[in-house]
């Protein structure tokens, strides 16, 4: 691996965000656990709202198509989102269920978000020379804005153009990219996308994306058998 990675002629920049921008550890045993610790406080508090009902109606359909059956013992919502967090499920209802839980952490203080020492740094530095910076995750976009507006760098919230979550699509899924780049308003050629995941990487690619594969510390091992740049930091990314 060189000491830089080149981006020519990028205007844009789409990012991921566990083990890209922040570490896996922080959303696994921060986040996650608070989410569980919080849900069924969560849920009587707001057994009457109609988006919240609507949401878990979500969820009780997502695990059953995964598995997951309404005679399990306890609450059967309670129930449906353990099953769905046991598998880490990417699932739509069950990210936008955590957003709403984690906005309380959040604003209370008890949930700061982890970003690596050199990615604040380097996002203002891309954003000052033009680029377009934007979030692609499958946490939900209420849970995406909630995390880089309360970091442990502060607010990082206006350095990004938009944010995009699983309501486009699966990250594996080329059309999701393929939507992305439209909303961007840039040939696929201009944008980079950073992401831990190479098979993200590999539906990226095939629209035609220039992508690079981000290597942190506690990011699981990946083989060495695949077509794509790697960084182990912000700082290795030259845009030319």
């Amino acid at each position: 691996m060189s000491a830089s990675t080149s981006a020519p002629n990028a205007r844009g920049v789409l990012l991921d965000i566990e083990g890209t921008t922040s570490s896996i550890r922080f959303v696994a045993d921060e986040m996650f656990p608070f989410a569980r610790r919080n849900l069924a406080a969560f849920l009587e508090q707001n057994e009457s709202n109609t988006t919240i009902m609507e949401t878990t109606h979500e969820i009780c359909r997502e695990a059953t198509s995964l598995g997951w059956s309404d005679t399990w013992p306890g609450n059967s919502v309670v129930s449906a989102v353990n099953f769905l967090m046991d598998r880490d499920a990417k699932t739509t209802g069950l990210k936008q269920l955590q957003g709403m839980i984690w906005e309380s952490g959040f604003h209370s203080g008890e949930l700061i978000a982890h970003v690596y020492d050199e990615v604040p740094g380097c996002l203002r530095k891309w954003r000052a020379q033009g680029l377009d910076l934007r979030i692609y995750s499958s946490g939900s976009v209420t849970a995406q804005k909630l995390f880089f507006g309360h970091t442990s760098a502060g607010n990082l919230l206006d350095l990004f153009t938009a944010h995009y979550d699983t309501n486009i699509g699966a990250k594996r899924e080329t059309q999701s990219y393929a939507y992305i780049t439209k909303d961007f308003g840039l040939p696929p050629q201009e944008i980079v996308f950073i992401s831990d995941i190479v098979e993200e990487l590999e539906a990226a690619a095939e629209v035609g994306l220039q992508c690079i594969l981000s290597i942190r510390s506690e990011n699981a091992s990946i083989s060495n058998v695949h077509p794509f740049r790697s960084i182990r930091s912000f700082d290795e990314v030259f845009f030319a």
